[in-house]
């Protein structure tokens, strides 16, 4: 079973992160959720966080892990958000659950086909040793030779964890990742739609949602509305937690 953190009472509204990412990065928004009047379930997604791992990963295993969710929760009738990889998955579980879902919001991420381009990021975490227990510091040190932006460093970094006493490691399954990275660009297959509301936000900076995607995504999501964040990139919500809360929440109480 996934693990999630439950806030909050009213309509369940589950909240799936990105790739390499926790539940631990909504937190902050997750709470305006709450206050808005959303039982807000943030899920880490297998492979991920506290979840547990396995040799398998692809979406169709992990939109098939938040079905189990959701039944194990006995959920129906709920809202759901996904950023770039979650909102891959959202965008499965959406259309082929969409008996169980009636708003569907997707953050900076197409139903297309995406090249890796994760090759930095991977090689700068498999270049960190952990056999010769080295520090925080030690493991930052190494990430930035190969990843120089800050931020991107600060959210790689929230992974790591002492194991033991003087062992770190990181949460997440680096070596499935190595071995599948594939699985990660995969598009949402051709003839699953989601005929219910739908949410897209892109940044503004971000090229991960371009104009000439807009034909594909509306061929899946027909009762679509997209939104940009300007001045925002591929981390439109914590760059402009401001604005992704006031474009969600309105979307979601229309």
């Amino acid at each position: 079973m996934l693990y999630s953190k439950i806030e909050g009472e009213g309509k369940p509204f589950v909240i799936m992160h990105g790739f390499l990412g926790m539940s631990d990065n909504w937190k902050t928004l997750a709470g305006q959720y709450v206050e808005a009047g959303f039982q807000v379930h943030l899920l880490d997604l297998r492979n991920h966080g506290r979840s547990f791992h396995s040799d398998e990963w692809s979406y169709e295993a992990m939109a098939q892990d938040v079905f189990e969710y959701c039944e194990t929760n006995q959920l129906t009738q709920i809202d759901i958000l996904g950023h770039s990889m979650g909102g891959k998955v959202a965008m499965l579980f959406a259309t082929t659950h969409p008996d169980l879902v009636d708003k569907l919001i997707v953050a900076d991420i197409g139903p297309k086909f995406y090249k890796q381009h994760h090759q930095d990021i991977l090689a700068g975490l498999n270049a960190v040793d952990f056999s010769v227990k080295p520090s925080r510091n030690d493991v930052e040190e190494i990430v930035a030779q190969y990843v120089s932006d800050f931020g991107t460093r600060q959210f790689l970094l929230k992974n790591l964890y002492w194991k033991e006493p003087g062992q770190l490691a990181f949460r997440f399954n680096l070596q499935v990742f190595n071995n599948n990275l594939d699985a990660i660009g995969k598009p949402l297959a051709e003839g699953l739609v989601f005929d219910k509301p739908a949410l897209f936000i892109r940044g503004g900076n971000s090229g991960y949602v371009l104009d000439t995607d807009i034909d594909q995504i509306l061929e899946h999501f027909p009762d679509l509305k997209i939104e940009t964040i300007p001045n925002a990139g591929h981390w439109l919500h914590a760059e402009n937690p401001k604005m992704f809360f006031e474009l969600t929440s309105a979307f979601l109480k229309s």
